[in-house]
Order: structure tokens, then sequence, then C-alpha cells
């Protein structure tokens, strides 16, 4: 059996073969995820199929044409290569022009209301539209078993289901299946056209999906067979993207993104591990965790937004005070402690305004302390070009958007919108995802009111704790870690420590987290490290 959470992305870049999954299981635990998003053809139906032979029956009358014309060989529309390079998972029309292209075939776009026997990309998709219903009705709708059993494992332990589709006939394939009460949202190709949303690969059809079940892209899994709808799932930020090959596509589809790729999703399952209580009080369990210490050493790494000072509606006024500076200065003069930010290093290091402290910034690409101890993560200097320009662009394209912020730092580009009115806020988290669709080496990352793009390395704060512990000789059976965090991105370092440390969630409301224990804001965070540092 194979766990995979979200600290686990892109591991099989380092790992090769680890996800060839032919006889291994993925499970998918509650208390990371709270929904699943399935697109339908080829991961919950077999109408991949009837797709490729209406493709096929509609491109081979075009290609014989052509050829006559032409006086050139007539070469058949492939099935396989042609349908899952051109326009599997795409919107039809665009599908319609990729594969014409890849054949140097030009017609005019014409316009979605032409009649099918019309000679345009929009004629010839809606002619594709008539030979798949026809198709339908004669073939039925074939659907996967175990994608159903999982679905309703799913719905059983309390996560929410959508279903994504780039097909225009996706609700009445669901009918006909008798599938539709399965889902609780449905965004397909009339909804895209509707709402104005992009097609595959860009995000948008999951992101919307995510957005009506009401949960955070970080805690969803995609569940997709096509290789756009795999690079929409990379692209937009989800918590764990499933790819699913009946086709013989395993690498392609590691390599546009997906984080694990299944045969058939009988290898998936679902464990429901959500505690049933809220986590408990760090400073009521205050006896609970020094029995943890046990006269061990402990070592303190401190998120600074949110947990060293309130959130604040500008980046730049988040100072913290001298009470929390001297608590912390007492703290360090007893055991290690390092302030793991978001922030650019530089920045962070100067509002604390401590030297006897170890600072990792940019969520652990920059790393220093004491005596010339220093990190930077090599890779991420190759990103700094590509930084610059998507910092140029993201200004250039929301300097009209009233509150929209763009933060740069050395290793990331941040884009705030915490004073953005509502109705701009899509617009601001769109151009953030088009920066993403320019730049295929970039990744983002979510926040409070915060989107974050960042190089797509394998490496965030969870690592940089873990590399802090090792560089410092840390990483022994005498000293337990002790994080302290209150975003998504501290959740990574939550899990890195979670079998040998203390994890500690700032946050007023009840969330789901990796953390043991839970302070409810910074005032909290203040009294237990001053009540820490008078007994250890």
């Amino acid at each position: 059996m194979l766990y995979l959470g979200k600290s686990s992305k892109n591991i099989h870049k380092q790992c090769g073969s680890i996800m060839t999954m032919k006889n291994k299981t993925v499970t998918i635990k509650t208390s990371e995820y709270d929904a699943i998003v399935f697109d339908l053809d080829g991961v919950v139906t077999d109408t991949a199929g009837v797709h490729a032979a209406a493709w096929k029956q509609i491109f081979d009358g075009v290609l014989k044409e052509q050829a006559k014309k032409t006086g050139a060989e007539f070469v058949p529309f492939d099935k396989k290569d042609d349908y899952l390079k051109y326009v599997d998972g795409k919107p039809r029309y665009k599908g319609v022009k990729d594969f014409l292209k890849s054949r140097d075939i030009q017609l005019d776009y014409g316009d979605p209301s032409d009649p099918p026997d019309k000679q345009t990309i929009c004629g010839l998709g809606n002619r594709k539209n008539l030979a798949f219903q026809e198709r339908l009705k004669e073939e039925g709708v074939v659907v996967f078993g175990s994608t159903v059993k999982l679905i309703e494992n799913a719905r059983s332990c309390g996560l929410k289901i959508g279903i994504i589709s780039s097909s225009k006939n996706c609700e009445p394939v669901l009918e006909r299946a008798g599938l539709l009460d399965l889902f609780e949202v449905k965004v397909d190709g009339v909804d895209a056209a509707e709402m104005g949303l992009r097609g595959k690969p860009h995000p948008d059809v999951f992101l919307s999906a995510v957005d009506q079940l009401g949960v955070a892209s970080q805690r969803t899994v995609v569940v997709e067979d096509a290789i756009s709808g795999v690079r929409a799932g990379s692209r937009g930020d989800f918590g764990l993207v499933i790819g699913v090959d009946r086709t013989g596509i395993e690498n392609e589809l590691l390599d546009k993104g997906a984080d694990v790729v299944v045969q058939d999703l009988e290898q998936v399952r679902i464990e429901d591990d959500t505690p049933e209580s809220w986590l408990p009080s760090a400073i009521q369990s205050f006896d609970d965790i020094m029995n943890t210490l046990n006269e061990k050493k402990a070592a303190i790494f401190l998120d600074y937004d949110g947990t060293l000072t309130p959130i604040v509606e500008r980046p730049e006024d988040a100072d913290m005070a001298d009470d929390m500076r001297e608590v912390i200065q007492s703290l360090s003069e007893r055991c290690t402690v390092a302030v793991v930010s978001g922030r650019d290093r530089v920045d962070v290091e100067k509002r604390v305004g401590l030297k006897n402290l170890f600072f990792a910034g940019s969520h652990g690409f920059d790393i220093k302390g004491p005596d010339g101890f220093e990190k930077i993560h090599e890779e991420g200097e190759h990103f700094i070009e590509v930084l610059d320009e998507v910092e140029r662009d993201l200004v250039q394209e929301l300097k009209d958007i009233n509150g929209a912020q763009v933060e740069r730092k050395k290793f990331s580009v941040a884009t705030h919108y915490r004073r953005v009115d509502d109705e701009n806020v899509d617009r601001v988290k769109e151009t953030v995802d088009e920066m993403l669709v320019k730049y295929d080496s970039l990744k983002k990352s979510g926040g409070k009111k915060v989107i974050e793009i960042q190089p797509a390395i394998d490496w965030h704060k969870g690592k940089a704790v873990r590399w802090l512990l090792d560089a410092l000789d840390l990483k022994n059976e005498n000293v337990v870690p002790i994080y302290i965090g209150d975003d998504l991105t501290d959740e990574n370092a939550f899990r890195e420590i979670k079998t040998d440390g203390i994890g500690i969630l700032v946050a007023e409301k009840k969330k789901k987290s990796d953390a043991h224990y839970v302070l409810g804001d910074t005032d909290a965070v203040r009294a237990f490290l001053k009540k820490l540092s008078t007994v250890i």
C-alpha cells in the first residue's frame, strides 16, 4: 500500500518506478482531503472510445477530401495517438482546431451556431457532437464499477464529490448511466461556456467545482485520465492529482503533473482517519507536552505572519510586538530557535531583530544563522530571472485592481488580495493562473488571502525544518522539534515532524490539520512560549 499525502507531490521525479502502481494501493485520508473531483470520460464512464470513434468519423471525412484536393496521401485519424494528443479532454472546438493544425489544414473558426454541414471549425465540432450522440444511443454508456465504488466509499466517509467534463454531453451521459445523483457539483462544457471558463489545460473548470463545493484546492484530489486534464490539475494547486492510465500513457501523465498513476481506481482506497474532536489546547495540555520532552532538548521552529504577529491588511505592516520579541530572546538563550517564513529572509530577520536565531526565508529556500551559517537552495537561483518577469507582468496586469498587491520575494512572487473587492477577487486569481500557464517551471501555493508563485521544486517549509535539524546535528532521539504555524504552508512542517515532534496550529476556528495541539491566537503563542522558556 502507498499513502500519498500532500507532501508527496513530484516524488516520481525522484523515485522513478515507485509511481508504477500495478500492484499497489493509493490511500486517500480524510484528515488530508475534503473533496475529490473526477473527470467524466475515461474515469467514471467508458465513453472515451465513443468520443474517439466519433472524432475519427468526422476527421477522416475531412482528411479524405483534403487528400483528394492536394493529391497527398490520405493518413487517417488515429483513434489512440491523435485522439490523446490533440482532442482528449479539450473543449470540442479547440480539439478540432488543434488536430487540423497538426495536419496543416486551415478552416475559418465560424460560430458555435454553425450547422453541422458547414465546413468551419465550429461546424465540424457540431457535426462531431451529432455523431457522438448517435453512437451513444446505439452503444449505450459503459460505467467503471470500481470508480462508482470509490465514489460511494468517499461519500460515506464525508468527502465531497464533484465531476467535471469538457463535453457538453456530461449531464445526459450521467442521466443515461443513472449516476447524476452521485455528484454534489457538476461543471461541464455547457457550464464552462455560460461562465466563460477556459478549457483544459487551464484549471478553471476544476477550480469552479472546488469553489462550488466550498473547499480549498489544496485539500482536494483530482482524478484524470487525459494529459490536458492532468496539466490542469497540476496548475490548480490541488493537493493530489491521480492519473488513470487505461491507454499506456503513464509516463506522459507523470511528466505533465500527475502525482501518481494507477491503471484502475480499484487501486485507490479511502481511509477515514479524521479525529472526532478538535485539537487539544497546547496551554491546557502543557504537562503532556513536557512529558513528551521528558528531559530532552527542544528545537523551536516558528512561522512569522499569523503566529508571531497577527494577520494584517498590508504585509509591510506586520511588525512584531516587543513583548513577543522578549519571549523569543529568552527562549533562544535556552534552546535552538528558528523562524521559518514565506517572507524573504532579510525581511523577516529585520522584523524579528534578534541575532542569535536561525532564519529560513522564502519557505526555506534561503536559510541563515549565527556564525556564518547559511544555505541557499541552488536550484532556486535559476528561477530569479523568470520570477522577475512574472513580477513585472503581474504588476502590469493588476495595476487597475484596487487593493491588489504584488510582493516580490527573492524566490517567489506573492499576490495579496485581502483588500480587493469581492467582485474582483476572481480576476486576480485568473491573472495568476495565466502566469502559471505561461511559465511551466513555476507552481502556486495558497495562504490567507494570498497566492504565491514559486519554483516548481520539491522544497517547502517541512523540508527546510528537516534540513536544519540535520545541519545543526539535532536529528536524534534526544531532540524534540516543536513547530508552531497557522497557514496551509505550515502543514508541510506539521507532517514532516508528525512522528518525532510536536506540531502546534494557531487557529481560532476548527479545521483539519496534521498538528498535535492548537493555540487560539498570537497572544496564546506568546503565553505558551513564555511558559516554555521557564521550564526548558
